[in-house]
């Protein structure tokens, strides 16, 4: 297989490990469920400090699990490994980058073969201090996670409409939202156990793309190399029927986004309605790769056709080519009448 060179990265400190191997514990145990009575089966890689501590992390909870790594394996041993498991047996992966295994797609794989899965991706994007914010995002207390994110379920799923406030701007949603999924480790009555690792976040959007107008301000985007990229200056962008028509203060960085939605899907849909909740991650307290970030506590939504979770009349899976990530100054939140975010915090 081959395997990306990458420079060494230093260790991160004792005490990061330390706290690693807490907050894996409470995910293993309450959101996993993994117990005794299952087997489970680690493939990690060495290649930067955030690996190695995680990995630490794993050998002092699962003293009985196989390790592998991944760079001194081959394939079809791997491959052999994961389907001689037993469903609800588990599978961590642990991936400086993300392990590639011919056309095998390994998280939705595994998740046929009825194993529970952790998955930690992209490690290398968040080299030095950004591994404790990581560590730090893995801490796990079911009673914010869930309590809070059926809670903003529940009212999602009943609001007649929203908006979102911030900066002086405001995007109002002028209609119902479609039914909020949770990404919040209950699992409970769901066909797969597990996922992409930080968690924390409850998401929706408008049941009519259409009713979507106002304006907001991006603070952190996603840009082309899947990177948290925060301008000096927040980009307003300007909707109108659920549409990016206009920008203020717009840096080359965005516009590339924008271009590339408009060349490869001729116009650039608001769709995403995210509601962060991990509150290890803020809006000065980031980390470098975007699918980690966007936990972050606050609102995110996406630009781009797509999002499959929601099916919509004209929205062809195969021509929806883009889910970019933005960020939004959010100083409240409305779900009908009800105030549901204030000073960084949900509030329900």
């Amino acid at each position: 297989m081959t395997v990306l060179a990458l420079p060494p990265t230093p260790d991160l400190p004792a005490h990061a490990v330390d706290a690693a191997a807490a907050h894996l514990a409470n995910v293993l145990a309450i959101a996993i469920e993994h117990g005794p009575a299952q087997r489970a089966l680690v493939v990690f890689d060495q290649r930067t400090g955030l690996a190695r501590a995680l990995v630490e992390a794993y050998r002092r909870n699962l003293p009985q699990a196989e390790f592998i790594d991944f760079d001194r394996a081959d394939a079809a041993g791997v491959l052999a490994r994961f389907r001689a498991l037993a469903p609800q047996d588990l599978v961590v992966l642990v991936q400086s980058t993300n392990f590639r295994l011919e056309a095998f797609r390994i998280r939705v794989e595994l998740f046929k073969l009825g194993l529970k899965v952790v998955e930690h991706v992209h490690l290398s994007r968040m080299p030095g201090i950004q591994g404790e914010h990581y560590i730090a995002a893995l801490a796990y207390d079911p009673s914010y996670f869930r309590g809070v994110g059926r809670a903003l379920k529940s009212r999602i799923d009943a609001t007649p409409h929203a908006r979102v406030c911030g900066g002086g701007e405001e995007l109002v949603f002028a209609s119902p939202l479609e039914p909020a999924k949770l990404n919040v480790g209950d699992y409970s009555g769901m066909n797969n156990v597990g996922g992409q690792f930080p968690i924390g976040e409850v998401f929706t959007e408008a049941l009519d793309l259409e009713a979507v107008n106002g304006r907001a301000q991006i603070h952190v985007f996603g840009d082309t190399s899947y990177l948290s990229n925060r301008p000096l200056m927040p980009v307003t962008i300007v909707v109108e029927r659920g549409r990016v028509v206009g920008t203020e203060n717009a840096t080359p960085e965005f516009q590339q986004v924008l271009d590339n939605i408009r060349r490869d899907e001729g116009e650039v849909w608001v769709r995403e309605l995210g509601f962060g909740m991990n509150r290890a991650f803020t809006r000065e307290l980031r980390v470098d790769d975007i699918g980690t970030y966007e936990r972050m506590c606050g609102i995110h939504l996406s630009l781009g056709a797509k999002h499959g979770v929601y099916p919509k009349p004209g929205f062809k899976r195969k021509d929806a080519r883009y889910h970019i990530d933005v960020f939004v100054v959010t100083d409240a939140v409305y779900l009908g009448d009800e105030r549901v975010y204030a000073d960084g915090i949900w509030t329900i």
